[in-house]
This record gives structure tokens, C-alpha cells and sequence, in this order.
């Protein structure tokens, strides 16, 4: 799942797996296809460790992986805030408008999420974040320091 939170764009991806390999398409996707002109691309995502920047290098010839990867800097929620991750909330939303009968096969799964993801994205279906630096600050203060 790619979120772009205040556009109200996003990209489903339907893949096997989510290996380093998967992870590695869909930031070559963000890089080349959705922001092919952008200086930097901020990528907000969690910890797995699967998000792994060598596998630009499996994917791609050396100096086309260093290209995608001097564009983008990389953002971590913390360890236990999969909660912060808006991708985390768009899957909910998806999950609960499109997956919640049994789909009989891959295709018509990808037909699904298709047709939920150009309904989202005709009606520019934003997420209005809310939480601010404050909240943060009161949420996790033992990992902020005492101003």
C-alpha cells in the first residue's frame, strides 16, 4: 500500500510475498512511475526487515538502485506505532470496505482492490492526520527528551 495522505492517492499492490524483492518494485514504482520528477520522495514506513535498500541493488543495475535511493529519504515509525503508519490505516480502511467476504481467487481479488482503489482515488478520499508534535510529545515521552 502507497499513501499519499493529502492528495487522496493511493496504489494497491497484490503480490505474493513481502519479501525484500516486493519492497523493492513498489519503491522503483513510487520513484519512477508516481514522482518520476521529484528531487526527494519522503517514504514513511515501518521496520521490517524486509524494507531493505540492497534489494534496489538485486532489482536494478548499481547506478540506476543509487539514483532511486539518493531521491528518497526513509522515515521509520517507532518500533511499537505501526498505529502511526497511515499505509497501516489505509489497509484497515480497505480491509474493512473490500475484504470482508472470502474472494475465490487472485484475480478476483485484484479486480476488487482495483475497483475500491479508483473509487478511493476518484473521490480523493484524503486522511485528515491529527495527531501533532505535542501529542507525540505527551504519547512517547520517555523516548523525547525534557525541553
Amino acid at each position: 500500500m502507497v499513501v499519499e495522505p493529502l492528495a487522496g492517492k493511493r496504489e494497491v499492490f497484490i503480490k505474493e510475498d513481502h519479501s525484500a524483492q516486493s519492497w523493492a518494485e513498489v519503491v522503483t514504482f513510487i520513484a519512477v512511475q508516481m514522482y518520476p520528477d521529484a528531487k526527494k520522495i519522503t517514504i514513511v514506513q515501518d521496520n521490517l526487515s524486509a524494507h531493505a535498500r540492497h534489494a534496489l541493488y538485486e532489482l536494478h543495475p548499481p547506478q540506476q538502485a543509487r539514483e532511486i535511493l539518493q531521491r528518497i529519504e526513509f522515515v521509520h515509525t517507532p518500533k511499537h506505532g505501526s498505529w502511526l503508519n497511515v499505509a497501516e490505516i489505509e489497509l484497515s480502511i480497505l480491509s474493512r470496505q473490500c475484504l470482508s467476504e472470502r474472494i475465490p481467487d487472485k484475480e478476483s481479488l485484484k479486480q476488487q482492490v482495483q475497483a475500491w482503489q479508483d473509487n478511493r482515488n476518484n473521490r480523493t478520499a484524503c486522511i485528515d492526520w491529527q495527531f501533532t508534535t505535542k501529542d507525540a510529545r505527551i504519547k512517547f515521552k520517555r523516548l523525547y527528551p525534557i525541553l
